[in-house]
């Protein structure tokens, strides 16, 4: 179908997304495990270790049809401290960008252009770094619009994302991918807000991308997790007691509704930190059955790594999430290589993007821009 370029690349799942119908011609990271996990599942033929800002456009391969990058979302998050484009990991977008543009002036523009992160990006520094991304991409000869994708209609896990899509003005968008007014399944309110806070010279380049739902997702967090989980153990009764006695009466009751239903029953855990009654901080242990996972994040502390709870009547057990499972949650199959060591595993998944997520994107957006430019290509010829 096309050809791309793979930054920020982590294990390679904006690949497996991508499927077979596309042949990466290069991908990047600078994380040496995350490179070892992307050649132990993907072959070293394409794959560059390095700072991103030290590539140039001679270092990649001719013919990209596509850009992709999933840059790091660390000073964009909402569990970060607010550094924007300007912080020490989300700020390698720059590096990034000025490759592209290197790219771009040398007369091999990308067709397409996707840059993927959390929703934070819409709202940092008052949607000055959404501005400043939409800038970027304007400036480049690029239409653009961006859309909200939750992995919970594709997997078992809360996780919207934002995707920047950008089609450079030489393309041909087919009418049947635009639409006047914004989605709502794919636009959050944020994002509309922070698309009539760009001025008249943005707006007029922006896109509202008609992309259809996806079917009823088929699988509830249940179906992901393993009998015999590989990697860790099941927590000692104290532990689980421990865990229960950081629950809030709200979550505690949760847990009686589910043992009172006699039936077995997988609830997710996260700790996080709450304030008491007294406005003291405390960690709680907060538990959700509704089918879902909450969204990974990378194992930065014990307390961001997800623990899941058995509920089966009277008998309760507890584990952290194997890495397997977590992997499972991104849309990875099973026959896809985790690395040994648990952290690495699981900060190679919560790092990474939901692989049917991106299938959803290409088949609905990214192939049919590509088919039909290769159509009007062959006829001019």
């Amino acid at each position: 179908m096309g050809q791309f370029y793979e930054f920020f690349a982590g294990g390679g799942m904006a690949r497996a997304g991508l499927g077979t119908g596309w042949q990466c011609l290069l991908a990047n990271d600078i994380d040496p495990k995350k490179a070892e996990s992307y050649i132990k599942n993907w072959g070293d033929g394409e794959f560059i270790l390095s700072d991103v800002g030290a590539l140039s456009a001679g270092d990649l391969p001719k013919g990209g049809d596509l850009v992709w990058a999933s840059f790091p979302c660390q000073d964009l998050s909402l569990a970060g401290f607010g550094a924007g484009l300007q912080g020490s990991r989300s700020g390698t977008f720059w590096p990034f960008w000025n490759l592209t543009k290197e790219l771009i002036d040398s007369g091999r523009a990308p067709s397409l252009i996707v840059l993927e992160n959390v929703c934070g990006a819409i709202t940092s520094h008052g949607g000055k770094d959404f501005q400043s991304i939409c800038h970027s991409i304007a400036s480049a000869g690029y239409h653009f619009g961006a859309i909200v994708m939750d992995a919970i209609h594709f997997v078992p896990q809360s996780r919207p994302r934002l995707f920047f899509i950008a089609v450079h003005k030489g393309m041909q968008i087919p009418l049947s991918l635009q639409q006047p007014d914004p989605n709502d399944f794919w636009t959050t309110l944020a994002l509309l807000e922070a698309y009539e806070n760009l001025p008249e010279e943005l707006r007029s380049l922006w896109i509202w991308w008609n992309m259809p739902q996806p079917l009823k997702r088929n699988t509830v967090f249940a179906d992901l997790i393993e009998g015999n989980p590989q990697g860790v153990r099941w927590h000692t009764c104290q532990e689980t007691e421990k865990l229960l006695g950081m629950m809030s009466q709200k979550n505690i009751a949760k847990v009686e509704i589910a043992k009172e239903s006699r039936k077995k029953l997988i609830g997710a855990i996260y700790k996080r930190t709450r304030r008491d009654a007294d406005g003291n901080k405390v960690q709680r242990a907060e538990i959700r059955f509704d089918d879902s996972a909450g969204c990974l994040r990378t194992p930065a502390g014990g307390s961001s790594r997800q623990t899941i709870m058995v509920v089966e009547g009277n008998r309760i057990r507890s584990r952290l999430l194997s890495p397997r499972e977590a992997a499972r949650l991104m849309g990875l199959p099973d026959s896809y290589a985790l690395p040994q060591n648990y952290n690495d595993a699981y900060h190679l998944a919560g790092d990474g993007v939901v692989v049917p997520v991106v299938r959803h994107l290409a088949e609905h957006i990214l192939e049919p821009i590509i088919a039909n430019n290769k159509i009007k290509k062959r006829k001019a010829a």
